[in-house]
């Protein structure tokens, strides 16, 4: 947590600088990005299971510094509002809730939200609109935050339409012959850009089956639970085949010649065991995400730092796309290390 809040882009190397002369610190603690929302979201996690008044205090003091009037609406920018609907219900606040309130009625009005056919959530960001795309990390940093607001709402059509949402990306981002899934779908050409099985955008369906499942309360026998629980189980199945021998995953999966991510592999560890504890997967995968875990443990350096992380990525339409994207620091690496050293708690 001390690496996450004090990372910094000494450089200038991985701002993200804006057509209309913005600068949006994606890498840095100071600025309001999904960058920050995984960061918060890690730190909530661990709060919640061990009470960790450091952890609540950095949540709370982000939101007192950073909380957005007139921040850009984006899928993206929707991510601190996971963990912000669960500070609320502690820690009610009428500046809070009309916030909440108001980004919630973005993502589901007409005039909101920019919607693909068949209803899917554009996944428009601060630099594109990307008309007509869906991309996987949208559950995770937009989905999952409608399914919270729906509850702390009432809102039941809210959670239905998240479930639709999980629905329509995995008719469009599933592959088939693996059980992993494509980084993009566009609706314009009809295709899934380079065919990436990209890893870090896998790792967000590895976590969001799970959390979305456990936020909803899904009993078992329910139609959407099962279907999840084998979308899940078939993904799982190939990255249970495909892990190298140091615990770690390619930042292309399927693709021994990409470099060993550890961002992904955190996010990984995570998921399987919190779904192996949830009884959502078989329990011999409890060995996979342990050996993920060690992984990750052997990248954190004497800083605190998760090393072997990849930056933000964007669309690419080639596989050597991603092979090139640069390695660093970044909060949602803190955070997914954090997530998984968590979780890997329960088992003591």
């Amino acid at each position: 947590m001390d690496n996450l809040v004090s990372i910094h882009d000494e450089t200038g190397e991985f701002l993200l600088r804006l057509e209309d002369g913005r600068v949006i610190d994606t890498k840095g603690w100071n600025g309001w990005e999904w960058t920050h929302g995984i960061g918060l979201f890690g730190m909530w996690r661990y709060y919640q299971q061990t009470g960790d008044d450091k952890a609540l205090s950095i949540i709370r003091q982000w939101f007192v510094d950073q909380l957005p009037r007139g921040t850009t609406k984006n899928i993206n920018t929707v991510s601190p509002f996971l963990t912000l609907s669960y500070l609320y219900e502690r820690e009610p606040n009428a500046d809070w809730l009309a916030q909440i309130q108001e980004w919630a009625d973005w993502l589901m009005a007409p005039d909101g939200l920019p919607k693909t056919e068949e209803g899917g959530f554009q996944h428009i960001v601060y630099n594109d609109e990307n008309p007509g795309e869906m991309w996987d990390d949208t559950l995770m940093m937009s989905v999952l935050p409608l399914a919270r607001f729906g509850l702390l709402l009432n809102r039941p059509h809210y959670i239905e339409e998240a479930k639709r949402q999980f629905l329509v990306h995995i008719k469009y981002l599933f592959d088939t012959k693996t059980g992993l899934w494509f980084h993009g779908w566009d609706f314009n050409g009809r295709h899934n850009f380079a065919g990436a099985l990209w890893a870090r955008g896998n790792c967000w369906i590895t976590i969001a089956i799970p959390e979305i499942i456990e936020l909803l309360d899904l009993p078992q026998g329910d139609a959407f639970r099962t279907f999840l629980v084998d979308t899940l189980a078939a993904q799982v199945k190939t990255l249970a085949a495909t892990q190298a021998d140091n615990g770690l995953w390619h930042t292309l999966v399927m693709d021994p010649t990409s470099y060993l991510e550890a961002s992904a592999t955190a996010g990984f560890a995570y998921g399987i065991l919190k779904a192996v504890r949830m009884g959502l997967l078989e329990e011999s995968y409890e060995a996979v995400g342990l050996k993920a875990v060690q992984g990750v443990i052997d990248h954190i350096n004497a800083d605190g730092e998760l090393t072997q992380v990849s930056f933000g990525t964007a669309m690419g339409d080639t596989m050597q796309f991603y092979k090139d994207i640069a390695l660093t620091s970044m909060p949602y690496g803190q955070s997914l290390a954090i997530c998984a050293l968590a979780e890997a708690l329960h088992r003591r």
